[in-house]
């Protein structure tokens, strides 16, 4: 089926939307800081948090935002970043946490389950002896998924 010209550019304009939405949202992550004396950074983000204390963990002073990580796997080489990491060295656990910004959560899921496999890979090569757990905060609805 052939797309008019209007139904390209309205693909066009959402997918322009969507990006960057995802990339405002990952800044205002980046600025967000769980510490002893309480949550610091974007206001909306912040209450977001504070509403799903589970995600508390993932924003600690010791972790990390928008992690670059390279190396072999599979036998190929692959660049990435992590958008939050956490190494928990007392229970010998790294923490990867993955932003998306999409609303059909079934469209894209494989791909961002490989995608965290690779980090996983990656990151084993380093953390012999830790556990590793992947996690996707899907943005428009605030869930964590883990992805095993």
């Amino acid at each position: 089926m052939t797309e008019t010209i209007h139904e390209l550019l309205t693909r066009y304009d959402n997918t322009q939307y969507a990006t960057g939405v995802g990339v405002r949202r990952h800044k205002l992550l980046q600025g967000i800081v769980v510490a002893s004396d309480g949550i610091h950074g974007d206001a909306e983000m912040v209450a977001q948090i504070k509403s799903h204390p589970e995600l508390a963990r993932f924003f600690t002073p010791n972790s990390r935002a928008e992690l670059p990580i390279a190396g072999v796997v599979l036998g190929r080489f692959i660049s990435r970043r992590i958008d939050r990491l956490v190494i928990d060295d007392k229970t010998k656990t790294v923490y990867i946490l993955d932003y998306k910004t999409d609303i059909d959560k079934d469209k894209m899921r494989e791909h961002y389950c490989y995608k965290m496999r690779e980090y996983k890979e990656l990151l084993r090569q380093v953390y012999t002896d830790y556990n590793i757990e992947t996690y996707i905060l899907w943005l428009h609805d605030w869930t964590l998924q883990e992805i095993k």
